[in-house]
């Protein structure tokens, strides 16, 4: 897990190693490997006399990056591209390639070289907005990103040529936006390659312990997965489905994570080996789900349908966890195609085919790329606003569904207001209320997996500040904020001024009226009717907003100036209680449907 051995020939000898890159990458056309051949002479005499840090001469770096690509099937263009991708540092400038190579090439090698020579190595907003540089360039082409993360991989394979404080700032850079970019690409390889890297410089002494228990038993573990791959090869010929059994050991972070969330040490988890089932149509996927199913009991909330709803990245697959021999196995069972896809991510779209120099990538499966287009477009002006950004580029994702059916990916922790701007941005602007599974749940309440959501919308409603405190994707903080710049004629100014009080340190003072203050109350003298008391008329404002269905409590008769409380009722909206009434404290699983209400001042 550290220096991966690639090329055997004599790293002075250029044409050996050439030939052996060739050799081992034999899905070239002819005329592609002349022009690989010549970006190779080009790169080796312009940096023959260049020696990097290891030793080793400079340009064994970029056939290695090349390499990484070429495993992808990536096609000749971009592969001469990963030869060049940092020939503007070592003499050759950018019109000497254009000149020789065209502008397709000369366009890629100057973005990746921009792009690798941003520094990312601090945790201030300069970082943020190294990053948004950075997705920025790679927005306009996909093979810009195929070519950095090669180049960031084989450094990281490399790292122990680094000072170790370089060393762990490299390390957090792979795991924070590398393993998480090679994931939303679809290259799983590449993605648990650098998170397994960077939990070795990160955490050294985990990175061991999990390596030690893994080497242990492993026989005993061999000897077990051959037990259940058998009964899975028995049981599918009875079913008269071929199928392909692969087994594999879970890399070392993923062990680590698993650590981490169930609080045990390596030696305690029993889930670390899993079987992959490779067949031919989806069809067969489903009815080998039965197979396992009827062979081993499987855990509750552990099957995973991802082909009926691929991953953003492409990612199609059926995953379940089964009681084997009393421990958890983990089995995916995909086809062919969804394993090359599997394996290859975007990059499958790249594969080479005879006649043409590359297959176009479908606009559809780059959902990446979108997100990246996007980022051009969103509003960033501080460094939180960004950091939620790269969050909902780089971070979890969760499906959830309208009433008819369609899905919608949204980030995690993604709300209602959110789901209704991922379906039209009209109702977005409409929203007052929403449902989940038939229950009506608050606004600032983060969605479920898979939840079917119903809006409730109202003509008369609009984007609210409090909603843009509230949402987590970019594109409803997009329109929210644009809507009221364009309809808050004091928008900015608020912003402005708050801005303003939070650099100079200044507070704010918050003046109470005499009629705000609560008012004791008299015992009236015997036989005197107490004087009629008349309350100023108040409406509420639930979580900020004031188009929110709402009813006031029978039993405590709420008014103001008292101090309130909210919980969501099955069917009338949310009812609003005294903050003391003993109906309301008496209310089961009142926390968990409780809302932020206040009086409309």
């Amino acid at each position: 897990m550290s220096v991966k051995t690639i090329f055997h020939s004599d790293v002075d000898n250029p044409q050996a190693l050439l030939q052996e890159f060739l050799a081992a990458n034999d899905y070239f056309s002819d005329s592609e490997k002349s022009q690989i051949t010549k970006a190779w002479d080009f790169l080796v005499s312009t940096t023959s006399s260049e020696i990097r840090s290891s030793g080793e001469p400079y340009y064994v770096h970029p056939l290695r990056v090349a390499h990484i690509l070429a495993q992808n099937k990536l096609d000749g263009e971009t592969i001469i591209a990963a030869l060049l991708h940092s020939i503007n540092q070592h003499g050759a400038d950018i019109e000497k390639v254009r000149s020789v190579f065209g502008d397709a090439i000369a366009a890629i090698t100057d973005t990746t070289n921009k792009i690798l020579n941003i520094p990312i190595n601090t945790k201030t907003i300069h970082q943020s907005d190294a990053i948004r540089k950075m997705f920025f360039a790679m927005s306009d082409d996909v093979r810009v990103l195929f070519i950095t993360l090669a180049d960031r991989l084989d450094r990281m394979r490399n790292i122990k040529n680094l000072r170790p404080e370089y060393q762990k700032v490299i390390a957090e850079a792979a795991i924070g936006v590398w393993a998480p970019l090679a994931e939303r690409m679809g290259m799983q390889a590449e993605k648990n390659e650098f998170e397994d890297l960077s939990l070795k410089y990160t955490n050294p002494d985990a990175f061991q312990q999990i390596k030690a228990i893994v080497s242990q038993k492993s026989e005993e573990r061999a000897e077990y997965l051959g037990r259940a791959t058998s009964a899975i090869y028995k049981a599918a010929e009875k079913m008269g489905l071929s199928v392909t059994i692969q087994s594999r050991a879970k890399h070392f972070y993923s062990i680590y994570q698993k650590m981490r969330k169930r609080n045990k040490e390596a030696g305690e988890l029993f889930d670390l080996l899993a079987l992959r089932i490779l067949c031919n149509t989806p069809a067969e996927c489903y009815a080998l789900v039965g197979i396992v199913h009827s062979l081993w009991k499987p855990l509750d909330g552990r099957f995973k349908d991802y082909i009926a709803m691929p991953k953003s990245n492409g990612y199609q697959s059926l995953h379940t966890t089964v009681v084997c021999e009393g421990k958890p196995l983990e089995i995916q069972i995909r086809t062919v195609d969804m394993h090359n896809m599997a394996e290859h991510g975007i990059a499958s779209h790249w594969l080479y085919k005879k006649g043409s120099n590359r297959d176009l990538v479908e606009a559809d499966k780059l959902d990446i790329m979108n997100r990246l287009q996007a980022l051009k477009q969103a509003s960033l002006s501080d460094d939180k606003s960004f950091s939620e950004l790269k969050d909902e580029l780089l971070g979890d994702e969760i499906y959830v569904f309208t009433p008819k059916g369609d899905v919608k990916k949204l980030r995690a922790g993604a709300t209602a207001i959110d789901f209704a701007y991922a379906i039209h941005s009209g109702i977005g602007e409409k929203i007052v209320a929403a449902k989940a599974d038939g229950k009506i749940i608050p606004l600032n309440r983060p969605l479920k997996n898979t939840q079917i959501i119903e809006i409730i919308t109202n003509p008369q409603a609009h984007p609210t500040e409090a909603q843009l405190n509230i949402v987590k994707t970019t594109k409803a903080h997009q329109k929210i904020h644009s809507w009221l710049m364009a309809n808050d004629p004091t928008f900015s100014e608020r912003i402005n001024a708050s801005n303003t009080a939070a650099g100079t340190g200044t507070g704010t003072v918050t003046e109470t009226t005499a009629t705000e203050q609560t008012q004791k109350k008299r015992r009236p003298k015997r036989g005197i009717p107490p004087a009629e008391v008349s309350y100023p008329e108040k409406k509420v404002l639930v979580q900020g907003e004031r188009n929110v269905l709402y009813n006031l409590a029978q039993c405590c008769h709420p008014h103001y100036p008292d101090l309130i409380v909210g919980y969501v009722t099955r069917t009338k909206g949310v009812s609003i209680h005294k903050a003391d009434c003993i109906i309301y404290q008496r209310i089961p699983n009142k926390d968990d449907r409780s809302v932020q209400v206040e009086w409309d001042k």
